[in-house]
């Protein structure tokens, strides 16, 4: 039974409807019929290029800024950890919740270009890659966070994305947000190291 009460204005009611579904895992919350998914096929690497004709909603499951070293990313995230972002070259304070979130808190804009992990309401994950900056795409996103993709083009098993086929949505899904905050600083370093004894070993 609805516990909305039947007086509920209907812009209210949409904006909860919302709220929800940015909220939501779009793996249980949307039907995962064929026209909103992506192509059971999409990660052939054959396939050069090809056009998805029609419009499908995706989550953020991570985030990588390929214009910035691994030890840069490690950084950026300690920067947000310690309640720091940046307005051009100055470092400045940035708001968290009362549990500590920073996904409110933005890096310097001048990053990117971005690749994406993104996940359709099939479970189906794929790469998306930044090839124009994207208003709302940077390390300070929320892992959860909604993304509409407008007929875009797929190049041997990546999205291509671009400020003309795609719109943030936003939302967060906490347990996800806080699992990858938590373990991304550790993936980097780990792949850091590994770097660097593949170096030491390779002279």
């Amino acid at each position: 039974m609805s516990t909305q009460k039947p007086t509920t204005p209907l812009p209210a009611l949409t904006q909860t409807a919302l709220f929800r579904l940015l909220s939501s895992d779009i793996t249980i919350s949307l039907t995962a019929d064929a026209p909103n998914c992506l192509p059971s096929n999409i990660h052939d690497v054959n396939i050069k290029e090809r056009h998805i004709q029609s419009s499908i909603v995706l989550q953020v499951l991570g985030i990588e800024d390929m214009g910035k070293s691994r030890w840069e990313q490690v950084e950026a995230i300690e920067a947000l950890e310690r309640g720091e972002g940046t307005k051009g070259r100055e470092i400045i304070r940035v708001p968290t919740t009362e549990d500590g979130d920073d996904s409110g808190a933005k890096i310097d804009n001048s990053g990117g270009p971005h690749k994406l992990s993104l996940q359709d309401a099939s479970g189906t994950r794929v790469y998306g890659i930044e090839l124009k900056d994207i208003k709302g795409i940077d390390l300070g996103m929320s892992i959860g966070c909604k993304v509409v993709l407008k007929h875009p083009i797929v190049a041997r098993g990546v999205v291509l994305m671009e400020p003309a086929n795609t719109t943030i949505l936003g939302g967060k899904i906490e347990a996800l947000h806080k699992a990858w905050k938590e373990n991304r600083k550790a993936e980097l370093k780990a792949a850091i190291e590994g770097s660097e004894r593949a170096a030491w070993s390779n002279p």
